[in-house]
């Protein structure tokens, strides 16, 4: 489907589940990058969702499926942090000020989904295994430190250093693209 409206043998309603489903992980990558606890992030993808689903009639079928539902996350977030402020990682303006600077082109984040996937397996074995641990397979650090007999603060440390280390690839190879 690419990212864009598709209709065929399907309902409306089919197609638009499906668009739903198949792209639930970026939307939830996106969210957890303003909102990093796990729950949190599902609850405002769910609630994004019902909200998607309200809408669906207004979505313009030339563009891009991904930046439309994009616009709603945003107003998610920034709903949820309204409502949540207690549990916030960032204050609401600095996530303003994160989402005035996101680039709205969607190539553009084509491009940086591309790089992270090819970043991801420039890692090691048991790093990559690690990243997928926490992030697809939603164990928790104390799950991981069992798994791979380390402390938690092992864990946290180790994810830190790779999240890191992809930054520093992603950021590369942007660089690169752009010379």
């Amino acid at each position: 489907m690419c990212g864009y409206w598709v209709m065929g043998h399907v309902t409306s309603h089919e197609a638009f589940a499906r668009l739903l489903v198949e792209h639930e992980q970026i939307f939830l990558r996106y969210v957890m990058t303003k909102v990093p606890n796990r729950a949190d992030a599902h609850d405002i993808v769910q609630e994004c969702s019902v909200a998607l689903w309200g809408k669906f009639e207004t979505y313009d079928q030339s563009r891009p499926f991904v930046g439309w539902a994009l616009g709603f996350l945003r107003l998610e977030v920034l709903k949820f942090l309204r409502k949540s402020q207690r549990r916030a990682q960032l204050s609401e303006r600095a996530v303003e000020v994160l989402m005035e600077q996101e680039p709205q082109n969607e190539q553009v984040e084509e491009s940086v989904n591309r790089y992270l996937s090819f970043c991801l397996e420039q890692l090691p074995d048991q790093q990559r295994a690690i990243i997928d641990g926490y992030y697809h397979q939603e164990y928790s650090v104390e799950e991981l430190a069992i798994q791979y007999d380390r402390t938690e603060q092992a864990i946290y440390k180790a994810l830190q250093r790779i999240r890191a280390s992809l930054q520093l690839c992603i950021e590369g190879q942007i660089r690169m693209s752009r010379s």
